[in-house]
């Protein structure tokens, strides 16, 4: 599945995402890919996640970052005027 976190309390070390389709699912540091939970502010980070239930409760396991891609900046034109003298 695709989503957006949107927080997570590092020393807590739980938060919660919304998924694509809307569904809003509580995160733990333990359920990110190779342990990268999120440093600092991560609202609207994209991620992609697979859901498994715990303890009767809908939660999101195998988070993992999607990288973003660099749009290709336009490039500067010169506002000099071209030509000869």
């Amino acid at each position: 599945m695709k989503g957006t976190m949107i927080w997570f309390h590092e020393a807590r070390g739980s938060g919660f995402l919304l998924s694509d389709d809307g569904e809003r699912l509580p995160v733990e540091r333990d359920c990110f890919v190779n342990g990268e939970a999120p440093i600092g502010r991560c609202n609207g980070l994209a991620v992609t996640f697979g859901v498994a239930e715990r303890d009767g409760v809908r939660l999101a396991v195998d988070v993992s970052f999607v990288e973003a891609l660099n749009p290709r900046r336009a490039r500067r034109r010169s506002s000099g005027m071209r030509g000869g003298s």
